[in-house]
């Protein structure tokens, strides 16, 4: 079964058992303070979760495209990737465990026609500090599936991941107990982090056995969420059982939830059958791209598969975070699009072992393309869009080929005048010409030289630090928080939006934001730097928009209503996930009429003041380049 066979067969199958497909959200979501990526199915999901009515009913199914940037470093392996998708299904406060986990069940074996004795199931051992009681009733449930199939399912106590690699897996045991670590949900980790008035509660994953020597250099005994290799998480069902009170106290909920996530590529990965995620049709067009370009087939050599595995991951995340408008830069989201992108190149040189490619941005444009290919049915956005993403991604490959280039003659000029390198310049060599550490490394030892690792993974260390100091402190959608002062200055986005538009042109269309209490940043397409005329004739219009104190409506339109009424909307596909109606926010006196328009309406998840009035005065304070076509403005209420 192919991989767009095999999402396909999943939502057809949750649509026949009653519930609603909604379209994927963008990679980049909005107004979630939590992360600079869509990292799970549930993440768009959150409002519904907790408690808020979605407009399509209480069961929704969907396939979730995400990017998770802290699993960079771990790509190479046989399974994991930074770009995946999610097969979500959401029962919320309708079904519970007793219809998720056989559906589950049915799909897996009967639908995608996995072999139930490679299947391996994990339940959650409880907390009694807690009074939250080990997760019976979902063991007993695989149980009798697994003995339906004439499986004997027995049922092992492991706790912690170190606790099952000293014990290992007993002749029958199918179902084991992890500890909160591994089988509890919340969006804070484990019940002692749960927040106040969460939901939250156990989970089950599944997990497909391939079979495979068990490696002990990941422990003694392999165990199913060991990391050698032979299992492979599939998905992982949440049961949202509980909301967690003052004091650390749980009580049970009236109707519990179920978030369901599987992995698009694991599922087809355990059909496909090898252990070997990279080997799922989807991967095929473009791997023969690499192939060809460099030289080498990805089973010649097995020392070059996690280089092809990178790039095979790499510029697919970097392919559909482009179609959802992040461009490479050296800041937030477009810092993990540059970086993909540089890591990719640098290790197609690698594999090419000195064979010239033919013309400038010839791996990654071949790469992206048979992604676009692949993709265009059920992501046709991607074939819509391609020659903007081809043109992004060959950009930034022809600029870091020079780079690398420059990079290679540094290190000569380093080594002619020091006659050997250390650690500190291999960090140097990475951080300003994206220098590979092994690279540096292999390029001393021909030279007789060691350089000191150590040096470099400290200050390394200390760039990771600052990376993720900047960015779990971001909020995604461009608010830092939703207070009184960020909820004004998101408001004051709209006004500047609009008045950008009349005085540059209506090519202006907002590119990203960033809000704090303190300010807010606006990038927007435009090419030029503006005038000071031009500035102050924006700062003039805003604030007669805020002077006049208008009202601030929404209302919930189609989306084909919303561009009757003349609505700003470059990401409806992200509205698209609440139903047939969007929230569509107008600064006016009168937001009826249908023939006239607003000054400013624009498709909107909020939050907004009431009226203009309360802002204040606005002042732009700097008007600077972004990226390549894009301006930003940094602005403030006083």
């Amino acid at each position: 079964m192919t991989a767009n066979g095999l999402r396909q067969k999943y939502l057809d199958f949750f649509k026949s058992k009653g519930h609603v497909i909604i379209p994927s959200a963008p990679l980049v979501p909005d107004n979630d303070p939590t992360t600079l990526f869509t990292g799970s199915g549930m993440q768009p999901m959150v409002p519904f979760l907790l408690g808020e009515a979605h407009p399509k009913g209480t069961r929704i199914a969907d396939s979730q495209k995400c990017f998770r940037a802290q699993d960079i470093e771990e790509v190479g392996d046989n399974r994991h990737t930074t770009f995946f998708e999610m097969l979500g299904n959401w029962s919320l406060g309708d079904y519970f465990k007793t219809e998720q986990i056989p559906w589950m069940f049915e799909f897996l074996t009967n639908i995608v026609g996995l072999d139930p004795q490679k299947i391996y199931v994990t339940c959650f051992i409880g907390a009694p500090e807690y009074q939250i009681p080990k997760d019976t009733e979902a063991a007993d449930i695989w149980q009798k599936l697994f003995a339906a199939k004439g499986i004997k399912a027995d049922t092992a106590e492991i706790g912690s991941e170190q606790a099952g690699s000293e014990r290992g897996i007993k002749p029958g045991e199918r179902i084991f107990y992890y500890d909160r670590k591994k089988n509890w949900w919340s969006r804070n980790g484990g019940p002692e982090t749960t927040p106040v008035g969460d939901p939250c509660g156990p989970d089950s994953e599944m997990f497909f056995d391939f079979g495979t020597p068990h490696d002990t250099k990941y422990g003694e005994h392999c165990h199913p969420n060991c990391d050698c290799g032979r299992f492979m998480e599939m998905g992982n069902n949440v049961f949202m059982a509980y909301r967690k009170e003052a004091q650390g106290k749980f009580i049970s909920l009236p109707k519990g939830s179920i978030d369901h996530g599987s992995g698009l590529e694991r599922i087809a990965a355990a059909e496909e059958g090898s252990g070997d995620m990279f080997r799922v049709d989807l991967f095929d067009d473009a791997r023969k791209a690499i192939e060809q370009l460099v030289g080498t087939s990805y089973e010649e050599n097995e020392t070059d598969k996690p280089a092809f595995r990178i790039i095979l991951d790499h510029i697919r995340a970097a392919t559909f975070l482009i179609n959802d408008d992040v461009l490479p830069s050296n800041k937030d989201q477009g810092y993990f699009v540059r970086r993909l992108i540089r890591r990719s190149v640098r290790l197609a040189k690698r594999l090419s072992r000195g064979r010239a490619f033919v013309g400038q941005a010839e791996i990654t444009c071949a790469v992206a393309d048979a992604y676009i290919m692949y993709y265009q049915n059920a992501y046709p956005e991607l074939k819509e869009k391609r020659d903007f993403i081809l043109s992004a991604i060959g950009a930034e490959e022809t600029k870091f080929q020079k780079t690398l280039d420059n990079g290679l003659k540094e290190f000569e000029k380093i080594y002619q005048s020091k006659g050997a390198l250390d650690g500190l310049d291999a960090f140097n060599l990475y951080q300003s010409y994206g220098f590979p550490w092994e690279l540096t490394e292999e390029m001393a030892r021909e030279k007789g030289q060691v350089v000191d690792k150590t040096v470099f993974e400290a200050e390394f260390k200390k760039h990771q630090e600052l990376s993720r100091a900047g960015s779990e402190k971001k909020f995604a959608g461009g608010l830092a928080d939703t207070s009184e002062q960020s909820t004004k200055y998101h408001t004051a986005t709209h006004l500047l939006h609009q008045a950008l538009r009349q005085v540059l042109g209506e090519h202006v269309h907002q590119m990203g934001s960033n809000i704090t209490q303190e300010r807010l940043r606006f990038d927007f397409s435009h090419g030029e730097k503006m005038t000071d005329e031009q500035i102050k004739a924006v700062e003039a219009i805003v604030n007669e928009q805020i002077q006049k104190d208008l009202p601030v409506h929404f209302e919930m339109l189609t989306v084909e209503e919303a561009k009757k009424r003349g609505a700003i909307g470059l990401f409806e596909d992200k509205y698209a996930t609440l139903g047939d109606k969007i929230k569509v926010y107008s600064v006016s006196d009168d937001v009826a009429t249908t023939s006239g328009r607003p000054f400013s309406i624009e498709i909107c998840g909020g939050p907004h003041v009431e009226r203009t009035g309360k802002m204040g005065h606005f002042r732009i304070t700097k008007e600077e380049a972004s990226s390549a076509g894009v301006r930003r403005i940094k602005a403030v209420l006083e």
